[in-house]
Order: C-alpha cells, then structure tokens, then sequence
C-alpha cells in the first residue's frame, strides 16, 4: 500500500500531537502513531491510554490500509528531509514501512496496527462549541496553579463547571487558588468535569493561533475537544474537587490598589534577598504607601522598598511566598491590580482592578505566618 504526502505537511500534523508520546509507555505500541488510509485521506493516532490525539491530513493513496509507525525515528527522519512529496510504502504483512525522497529510501520497522488501542467514542451527548481563543486564555489564567501532588488526584487537574450561560475553571495545590469565568460561553446544561493538566497543556499547544471554534463533548468518563482538522479525547479524573468556594473569604475590609508592573518588579527584585526555603517577603501597608520587605538571616541578606499606592483599611503586616506572587501577577493583563486582604492569617484576594466585562478572574494566596507573627 503507498501514499505520496508532503514532508513538511505531515511533520506539522506529527509534532502537534506527539506531546502524546510518552518515552517508556504503559504498552510498548504506545511508542507508535497510528496511521489510518481511508479515502485518500491519512489519519494520524497518538495515545497513552489517557490521552489520545487525532489529526488528519489529504494525501495521494488509492488504496486503503492500517499500521503504526515509530514516533521517534519518523519524526527526526522527517525534521532533517527538505520540503519535497515523500513517498510511503506500507507492508502490511511484514510492518515495515519504506520512506522515499528525491535522493534516499529510508526503512523502519512498524508494527501491527490492531494492537494500537480504541479511542473512546463520544455517543448521545449535546456539544458545546466556545471560541478557540476563550479556551487558550482560560488554560493559560489557572495551569500554572495545578497540584503535582499524585496524592491528591482531583487536584493534578483542572476543574471545569459548567452553566447555562457561563463556564468556570478552576485550579488549586493547596497554597494559592485561582478561579477564571467566562461569561460568554454558555453550555445550555450544568456539568462539572476534571480535566488532567497534560491533555489541557496539549490543548494549549495544538489551538491554533487564529480565532476557531472548538466543540466539546463529554461522557462520564470522558471529554472530547474538536478543531479543524484536530481531535482531543482523554479520560476525566473521577474524584471529588474540594470545595473552593467555602476557602474564598467574603469579608475583606483592608484593600490595596496598586500598579501591576511596579509590584511585579519589586516582588522580583525583593525576593533575591529573602530565605531560600520559604522565598517569604513582607508586605506592610500603611496609609497609603506599601512597603515590600524580605531577610535571610542564615546569609544577613536582607532587602526592602517603598511602593506607593492606594490603600483603604486598617495597617496591617502580611507574609506571602514570593514566587506564588509573582506567578499571579505575571498572570493578570490589567494596569492595576487589587489586593484585599482581612487579617495576617488569612488568605489575600488578587484581582484586576479592570477586567473584559466577559471574563472573571480571582486569584486567592495563602499567606505564610512571619516571624514576629504570633
């Protein structure tokens, strides 16, 4: 069986799903991509029993056919070919697979193609379809705060609640929380889903740069995400998310309105100075200049500066780790961003103080107990 295909058309279509490849799989075939020639068009697998990835792409083949083809030798074979049509050879009784060029034959060993795992089919379910663009930017706003913690599956994944007229995604690892709501997506049905972090990064990267619609369907044990010529199955983590809104505090008196890049750069500059272990800088407001402070004793570092801003409530000292800090600031678009706080030992409200009338953003911050803090 042959197929004639563009070298550099079927390199793109392999590298937006190899992330899927893991280096030592569950099963062996797992090291393979699906190749699937049906109707002059080639469909591409890739799968580690969790997560698959589905692309396809036209080619020249009268024929129809199935094998796996090695990920990694076919990869870097295809990085290193000049863009030209290549030709593929299938054989479908020995699974070796020939590559040939305008100047080389290359021949790799594949392997039986009924072995690759099914993908999940999505049955009965009514799809939801949101801009490309609102689902990149809700990844983006609440990955980075996602649990590695394999002790606490529900964690290690993102929480995505949806409504009849908005979708929420929410992630957590214990010490800061981050809640993102679009208010332009609507789903028509309530559901709430837990989608592993890896399929939500492998998202991330496969959306394409310029605005698309992308569908989603789910079952009770899967979500399914469609684009052009892209399709993203994975399993759910089926556990219980702890319950984020009893953690968020309702009643914060003291708040702190600041400039977003003044903070961010200070936040950087001050935490070099502070413990290596807990990266802990101090925040002390009064009237209406903030003061950000950091110390080492084990090295005698120690380091602080003078913010000015706007701030409404009592005096206060709070602790945060620096580079939680940081993070969520590097997080948020706006000029501004409001910080409320209620007490030292309770947790901070980070915020934009200007945000897209068709998003919400709140970030929630642990505080980390200071040294003269009883």
């Amino acid at each position: 069986m042959k197929f004639i295909v563009s070298s550099s058309a079927l390199l793109k279509q392999l590298q937006s799903i190899n992330g899927v490849v893991t280096n030592n799989p569950v099963v062996p075939i797992l090291e393979n991509f699906l190749f699937e020639i049906e109707d002059g068009k080639l469909t591409i697998t890739a799968s580690d029993l969790e997560t698959s990835m589905i692309t396809e792409l036209p080619v020249e083949a009268r024929e129809t056919g199935r094998i796996a083809a090695p990920a990694r030798i076919l990869l870097d074979t295809l990085k290193n070919l000049p863009d030209q049509p290549v030709t593929f050879t299938l054989d479908e009784e020995t699974y070796t697979i020939e590559i040939s060029s305008a100047n080389g034959r290359y021949k790799l060993a594949g392997e039986n193609a009924t072995d690759f795992p099914r993908v999940p089919v999505v049955k009965g379910s009514t799809p939801i379809e949101m801009p490309s663009t609102s689902l990149a930017r809700a990844i983006n706003k609440t990955i980075f705060a996602v649990s590695t913690d394999e002790l606490r599956p529900a964690m290690t994944g993102i929480l995505v609640q949806l409504a009849d007229n908005q979708a929420t995604f929410v992630a957590t690892d214990g010490h800061r929380l981050l809640r993102y709501r679009r208010l332009d997506v609507g789903a028509g049905q309530s559901a709430n889903l837990i989608i592993p972090r890896k399929a939500f990064n492998l998202l991330k990267s496969a959306l394409p740069s310029e605005a698309t619609t992308v569908k989603v369907e789910f079952n009770s044990s899967n979500a399914f995400f469609s684009f052009n010529q892209m399709r993203l199955v994975c399993r759910l983590i089926d556990e219980r998310y702890p319950d984020y809104e009893n953690v968020i505090p309702v009643s914060n008196p003291n708040r702190l309105i600041i400039s977003r890049a003044d903070f961010l750069n200070s936040v950087k500059r001050i935490s070099i100075y502070s413990n290596k272990t807990t990266h802990q800088v101090r925040l002390r407001l009064a009237g209406s200049e903030l003061t950000v402070s950091a110390e080492d004793l084990d090295f005698s570092n120690e380091a602080s500066e003078r913010l000015a801003c706007q701030y409404e409530g009592e005096d206060m000292e709070i602790g945060f780790n620096a580079r939680f800090l940081a993070e969520m600031l590097s997080n948020i678009d706006s000029e501004e961003i409001t910080l409320e706080l209620s007490t030292p030992n309770r947790a901070g409200l980070l915020m934009p103080t200007t945000a897209d009338e068709n998003e919400s953003i709140l970030m929630l911050v642990m505080p980390v107990m200071l040294n003269n803090y009883v």
